[in-house]
């Protein structure tokens, strides 16, 4: 049963590209009645800003070779990239709350202020973020920012989802400090 409904929802996603993303309605309200919520966490904003103290000053070439590293490292055994990512505070917070959503949420993840990963859920596909949507329509466009992005076809946690992006704000300071990440599974929002 789960075959055909991912088939059919395969099906209305590319049938009709483009017509606006239907699901946003439901991505908004899972937003303001979950997300949102998590927003201010200490754990999330502390990872993004100690990250931020070391990475605000790469260059995009080590930014490159880094996710071109992390690529080359997924799937492998002895990541050195990947690792520190996945094995963090704020990554065991994030899969306590995807744990958490029962099946909602199929990856969480949050970035700094280049758009490089800080902590997962699990592995994504790449380390850089910083050049997708994701990112350049939150974190570039400021506090308070929400981008919805269309159902997909995700390879790193392989189902289709929905993303809900948003910025990161220091609650301190006001300032956007990075994005956070968080892929719903499209048939919750059916």
């Amino acid at each position: 049963m789960k075959y055909i409904a991912a088939a059919g929802l395969a099906a209305l996603t590319f049938a009709a590209p483009a017509m606006a993303n239907e699901y946003e309605p439901a991505m908004q309200a899972y937003y303001e009645s979950d997300i949102a919520n998590w927003l201010a966490n200490s754990v999330i904003v502390d990872a993004i800003n100690a990250q931020n103290t070391t990475t605000l000053s790469y260059d995009q070439s080590r930014i490159d070779a880094l996710d071109q590293a992390w690529r080359a490292e997924v799937g492998t055994e002895g990541a050195p990239t990947i690792t520190p990512v996945l094995t963090n505070a704020a990554s065991d917070h994030l899969r306590s709350l995807v744990e958490a959503s029962g099946g909602r949420i199929t990856e969480i993840f949050i970035m700094d202020g280049m758009g490089l990963n800080v902590a997962a859920s699990d592995t994504t596909s790449d380390y850089w973020q910083g050049d997708e949507a994701k990112f350049t329509e939150t974190h570039g466009a400021g506090p308070g920012t929400i981008h919805y992005g269309d159902v997909e076809f995700d390879e790193s946690s392989q189902s289709y989802q929905g993303q809900i992006s948003v910025t990161i704000t220091d609650p301190e300071t006001g300032e956007a400090i990075g994005a956070m990440t968080v892929g719903v599974d499209a048939e919750s929002l059916l």
